[in-house]
C-alpha cells in the first residue's frame, strides 16, 4: 500500500480529516509527567491513547524533539511505534536542499523512521523536492501558503500579478502527480484555500492553524468543498488545561476535545 492510499483509507475509515499535531514541548506538558524526555514520550502515548479513535493522522513536529538531540530523536521513534498501523504519519520537518542533501533528508524520514509523508520547503526549487518524490510509495506535502503571520514578508509577493505561492503551486502539480504530493495551506487563508481549489481540486491539502492560530473550521469546510484533506489540530487537544492537572483530568480533556474536533470534521 502506497502512503497515498493509506491516506485514503485512513480518512474514510475514521471518516474525520483531523489531523492531531504532536508539537509536543516538555515546558508546556502538564505537571503529572516528568519534565524530561521519558515524560515527553509518556505525554506522546497518553495524547495517542486519547484521540486515535478520532484522527486520521498525527504530525511530528521535529524541532521539538530535535532539539534534545538523540534522546529526542529515540522519542520520535518510540511514539511512531505506538501510533497504529492504520493511521497516517507526517514528519512536519519542512526539509529543504539541493541534490544529495535532500537525499539524505529523504533517507532519513522515509527509510529510518518509516514516515509516510514530510513536509517539504520548496524555496530552492525544483531539484531541491525532486530527491524526497523519487519514492513513489511515498508522499510529500509542500508549503505553499502557510498559517503565520509571516507568510505575508515572501509568500504573498507579486510576479506578473499572480502570488508567488500560486506560482509554487502550478509549477509543482504539473510536474508531480497529486499521488505523490501534496500543498499545505493555512486555515488562516479560506478566501485563498477556496481559490487554490479551483486549480488543484485532486491534490491532497494539510491545512495547519485551526485552533490557537484562530483558523475557522466552517470557513475552511467551505473553501475546500468536498477534495482529500486534512485539518491539523495541535495546541488546542494537546495543551487543554494548566499545567497542574491530574493525570486523570488531563487524559478524559484531551479525549472529549479531540472528539469534539472529530465531530466537527466529520465526513458524511
Amino acid at each position: 500500500m502506497t502512503s497515498y492510499e493509506k491516506l485514503v483509507n485512513s480518512i474514510s475509515k475514521k471518516q474525520s480529516m483531523l489531523c492531531v499535531g504532536l508539537d509536543s514541548d516538555i515546558k508546556k506538558i502538564p505537571n503529572c509527567f516528568e519534565k524530561n524526555c521519558a515524560g515527553l514520550f509518556e505525554f506522546n502515548k497518553t495524547i495517542i491513547e486519547q484521540t486515535k479513535d478520532f484522527c486520521s493522522a498525527y504530525k511530528i513536529n521535529f524541532a521539538f524533539y530535535e532539539q534534545y538531540g538523540s534522546e529526542g530523536f529515540d522519542v520520535i521513534e518510540k511514539t511512531l511505534q505506538i501510533i497504529p498501523e492504520d493511521i497516517f504519519t507526517i514528519a512536519d520537518a519542512k526539509r529543504g536542499d539541493i541534490g544529495n542533501t535532500s537525499l539524505a533528508y529523504s533517507n532519513s524520514v522515509f527509510n529510518y523512521f518509516n514516515f509516510d509523508s514530510v513536509t517539504v520547503n520548496p524555496y530552492m526549487g525544483l531539484d531541491s523536492i525532486s530527491p524526497f518524490l523519487e519514492d513513489k510509495s511515498k508522499f510529500v506535502f509542500l508549503l505553499a501558503l502557510t498559517s503565520n503571520n509571516g507568510s505575508n514578508d515572501f509568500q504573498r509577493l507579486l510576479s506578473d500579478g499572480k502570488p508567488i505561492f500560486q506560482y509554487v503551486i502550478e509549477k509543482t502539480s504539473k510536474v508531480f502527480t497529486n499521488k505523490n504530493l501534496g500543498f499545505v495551506i493555512g486555515a488562516t487563508h479560506p478566501k485563498e484555500l477556496e481559490i487554490l481549489r479551483n486549480i488543484i481540486p485532486e491534490h491532497t491539502i494539510l491545512i495547519p492553524g485551526v485552533g490557537t492560530q484562530g483558523g475557522d473550521i466552517t470557513a475552511v469546510r467551505k473553501a475546500n468543498g468536498n477534495s482529500l484533506a486534512l485539518i491539523n489540530v495541535s495546541r488546542a487537544i494537546i495543551y487543554p488545561n494548566d499545567t497542574d492537572i491530574s493525570f486523570n483530568d488531563f487524559a478524559r480533556t484531551v479525549n472529549d476535545i479531540a472528539k469534539k474536533y472529530k465531530d466537527e470534521l466529520f465526513i458524511k
